[in-house]
């Protein structure tokens, strides 16, 4: 017999280190050959996005097209340190120190132009398209390939940090703002469970996501689909197997995940509230878009065929125990 069931689940997440620890990002803006400009981090790629994300940030603060940036990073004897890939905290964190080295890069340049134009001041200069004018006079003006001609490559730099606020929770009281900011989401799930097989098989999935400003919503999507890719094979398919410290299902034969045939198409939602400390208001997603999910899945679940479960994964084999052990209890009342 097949029954169907709606679920949701929510969830909020705090990114970033939190509870005090130390959370620092840097970033090095420079002016190159053939006016380029080089924005250098030590931000990791992982597959979330950083590299684009944090050029687009940096083009954005810098009024420039991406092709005219040279994003250097995963070089240690180049990059500044900007933190570790996790918590989240790439977007935020490391976006806010790019942000920040470029708007002192602008400062720089406008220093220098004053000298280069013969100005009595920086007053009413302004940076855009490779270019440093004056607003009011935009004759007046000098290139950054004129800049990166005169000065060489590289010898025009500015640094950004950003410190993330994160205070440590009272020991004695529990209270206290670990992180900041907070990330925001919610899943909607809609299920058919066979009773028979214990085959569980989604039919709809709905996923708002909170992002503060979506500097690039289709990476935003593609974060929101693997998060929910990921969740499907934590609750129905990856079982490891373990039994007395040996695991049993050591192959990809044995140790199901998700196919192409197993997913469905999300409808994604993205939810812009800026994020008033973020750069340009975007928060991180990276780790949140897999949180409410599983919940989601097994409230369905519960909607469908009034059991709770435990124990995941949810193989036929547990479901169909489950149900069992559930009308045992059901017959002994």
């Amino acid at each position: 017999m097949k029954k169907r069931g709606r679920g949701i689940g929510l969830a909020f997440y705090g990114t970033g280190y939190g509870n005090g620890f130390p959370d620092v990002s840097r970033a090095r803006i420079r002016l190159l050959d053939d006016g380029k400009v080089g924005i250098y981090v030590g931000s990791t790629e992982v597959g979330q996005g950083a590299k684009t994300v944090l050029m687009q940030i940096g083009a954005e603060a810098l009024k420039l097209d991406v092709e005219e940036i040279v994003f250097i990073t995963e070089d240690t004897s180049l990059t500044p340190d900007a933190g570790t890939a996790a918590a989240s905290r790439q977007t935020y964190n490391t976006g806010n120190a790019v942000k920040i080295a470029c708007e002192n890069f602008i400062e720089r340049l406008k220093e220098i132009a004053k000298e280069e134009l013969n100005l009595n001041s920086s007053y009413g200069l302004k940076v855009e398209a490779g270019n440093i004018f004056l607003d009011f006079f935009p004759q007046k003006k000098i290139s950054f390939k004129e800049l990166s001609k005169s000065y060489g490559s590289g010898n025009i730099e500015a640094d950004g940090e950003f410190v993330a606020q994160t205070i440590m929770m009272d020991p004695e009281t529990g209270q206290g703002a670990p992180y900041w900011p907070y990330t925001f989401n919610a899943c909607g799930i809609e299920l058919v469970v066979d009773t028979l097989t214990g085959l569980v098989e989604i039919e709809r999935a709905v996923f708002a996501q909170d992002v503060g400003r979506a500097v690039n919503p289709h990476l935003v999507e593609g974060q929101m689909d693997g998060g929910f890719a990921m969740a499907l094979g934590y609750i129905l398919f990856e079982d490891l197997n373990l039994k007395d410290g040996k695991i049993y299902n050591n192959k990809f034969s044995k140790y199901l995940i998700p196919t192409a045939m197993d997913t469905i198409k999300v409808e994604n939602i993205i939810v812009e509230d800026p994020e008033s400390t973020a750069p340009y208001g975007a928060k991180g997603i990276g780790e949140p878009v897999m949180i409410p999910v599983g919940p989601a899945i097994l409230n369905a679940i519960y909607d469908a065929i009034g059991v709770r479960i435990t124990e995941l994964p949810v193989t036929p084999e547990r479901l169909i125990k489950a149900i069992q052990e559930d009308n045992e209890r059901k017959e002994e009342i």
